[in-house]
């Protein structure tokens, strides 16, 4: 029945209703929270010259804020999306499986020993860490035969989750450093800016392209490996590419706004629903999803309990711890 639905509605007309609902979900963030904005307001701010106080928030604050949010739900997803085809492991995620954790030890070390690092730099860096916790998660998962084991791969993630949490812990006791790595890791939009948003955006913008060029090769890896290699696709070079399009994903999201678990697992489920399995839908499908949904949970962040603020990896959080059990109950299906 929903393999009937998805095919009655071509892709085209469900990708126009995502994008029309992500600009209203964009619109709305702009205008909620603390100040007194209204839809004027924001218009004058995007496409006028016009002055003022409100002005000023929208543009300094509130939109670096939403854009920071766009980015990083487009990337999270994809790079979930991308997990989980390479792996066929419907519980992959860049939260569950090493990356943001490596990412965030490499950016405890930098803020320690190279305190002089300017934010490129720490970008690089919290590359560097997802490289090398995604290495560590699938070098474990790899030592038996049929490493690729949904079950094996997340427990091998959370280990080394664990343990490099642990070391960015310690790292930020021992150096009395522990407030300057919560703010960075705290996961959050709160004070981006635009000139970090230059150097994030176009690594973001660089993993999703790839995604997207990769996506009709990553459709038949998610399917059978011997096909793929039966068709003539270099199995392994499209491999490396793609794993290099997650870590700058994952990486540029957490040197950006942190650790964010979850969104790369609910989003692809919830897009392959609507979409089906092959991955040049997904792909588009996801960015978009999973910048609308990262907007959502910032404005509710914004506006529950303004004018303070509720977490957004709180609120991520008490949305996806549920439906993982559900993914897990399910066999690796959200939905059926």
């Amino acid at each position: 029945m929903t393999n009937e639905k998805q095919r009655s509605i071509p892709f085209l007309y469900k990708l126009i209703i995502a994008i029309l609902v992500f600009s209203a979900m964009f619109v709305f963030s702009m205008i909620m929270g603390a100040a007194d904005i209204s839809l004027r307001d924001v218009l004058q701010a995007l496409f006028s010259d016009a002055k003022g106080e409100k002005i000023s928030i929208i543009r300094e604050i509130r939109l670096p804020r939403e854009v920071a949010a766009i980015v990083v739900g487009a990337a999270l997803s994809v790079s979930g999306a991308i997990m989980q085809g390479i792996t066929r492991n419907p519980l992959a995620d860049p939260g569950l499986l090493g990356l943001t954790a490596g990412a965030n030890a490499a950016l405890a070390i930098v803020i320690a020993f190279v305190p002089s690092a300017n934010y490129f730099g720490i970008t690089i860096a919290c590359f560097i860490g997802a490289a090398v916790g995604t290495l560590m998660v699938f070098g474990i998962g790899m030592m038996k035969k049929g490493g690729f084991s949904p079950l094996r791969i997340v427990l091998a993630g959370a280990a080394i989750s664990a343990f490099l949490f642990g070391i960015a812990e310690g790292i930020g006791i021992t150096f009395k450093i522990s407030k300057n790595v919560s703010m960075w890791t705290a996961g959050g939009m709160v004070g981006t800016s635009w000139g970090q948003l230059k150097i994030i955006v176009p690594f973001i913008l660089i993993g999703l392209l790839v995604s997207l060029f990769l996506s009709r090769q990553l459709t038949i890896l998610s399917l059978n490996e011997e096909v793929a290699v039966g068709l003539g696709q270099k199995t392994s070079q499209i491999k490396g590419i793609l794993f290099i399009a997650i870590i700058l994903l994952a990486g540029a999201s957490v040197a950006l706004i942190g650790n964010m678990a979850f969104i790369g697992l609910m989003v692809p489920h919830v897009v392959r629903a609507i979409v089906g399995t092959d991955y040049r839908y997904i792909i588009p499908m996801s960015a978009i999803s999973g910048a609308t949904f990262m907007l959502f949970a910032d404005t509710l962040g914004r506006t529950m309990n303004a004018p303070f603020e509720t977490p957004v990896a709180a609120i991520v959080a008490t949305l996806g711890l549920p439906f993982f059990l559900v993914i897990v109950r399910r066999g690796g299906k959200a939905f059926s």
